[in-house]
């Protein structure tokens, strides 16, 4: 898992309360077996009509979001099925951070396993957030990880708060497996008593 540090992007938003994994990535395209391959697929029902053409009012299709790595919504983001494929789909777009108010504790939890930082922020925060990607086009924002807080060229500069444990996971680029790993010295030791 790549590890995340600092990351300067330009914002895309999805300005929807209870956003679910469904809408993240519908069920249709949950036949793969890889990891990779989702982002085509990431808000399809919204950003595809049902023909199959790109729907021009969703803002992610709009050319001023193209090569966004930070995702702004609203509340209760990631909500619905325990799907994994939701982070998969965020990340394989393009998707390293995603900011909301709040979000569904499965769906938050496997941002984590998958090196995606999700930040929770104040209403009124995720509000100025909006206010802000709508006023200047190409709109960027760093995220710091180490120094857990988030700027943008105009002067904003918000702190934020992550628990400890999974702040040193993405900082290192663990997962459960890299964690695990890192004691495989020991596992072999083990398993050389036990086993022979």
């Amino acid at each position: 898992m790549e590890a995340f540090k600092k990351l300067t992007g330009i914002v895309g938003p999805v300005d929807r309360v209870n956003v679910d994994t469904d809408a993240i990535i519908p069920k249709q395209f949950l036949k793969r077996i890889e990891r990779t391959g989702f982002g085509q697929f990431l808000f399809y029902e919204w950003r595809f009509d049902t023909e199959g053409n790109v729907n021009s009012e969703f803002d992610l299709n709009k050319s001023r979001y193209e090569g966004a790595s930070i995702l702004i919504s609203r509340a209760n983001f990631g909500c619905g099925s325990s799907r994994e494929h939701a982070p998969w789909a965020i990340l394989d777009y393009g998707f390293r951070c995603v900011i909301a108010p709040s979000f569904a504790d499965i769906f938050y939890n496997n941002c984590f396993k998958n090196g995606i930082l999700p930040i929770k922020l104040s209403e009124e925060q995720v509000e100025e957030l909006f206010q802000r990607t709508a006023a200047h086009e190409g709109y960027k924002l760093t995220v710091d990880l180490e120094e857990k807080t988030i700027k943008d060229e105009h002067g904003l500069n918000i702190a934020f708060d992550l628990d400890e444990h999974r702040r040193q996971f993405l900082l290192q680029g663990l997962d459960d497996i890299g964690l695990t790993l890192q004691h495989e010295d020991l596992i072999a030791a083990y398993e050389k008593r036990r086993f022979g």
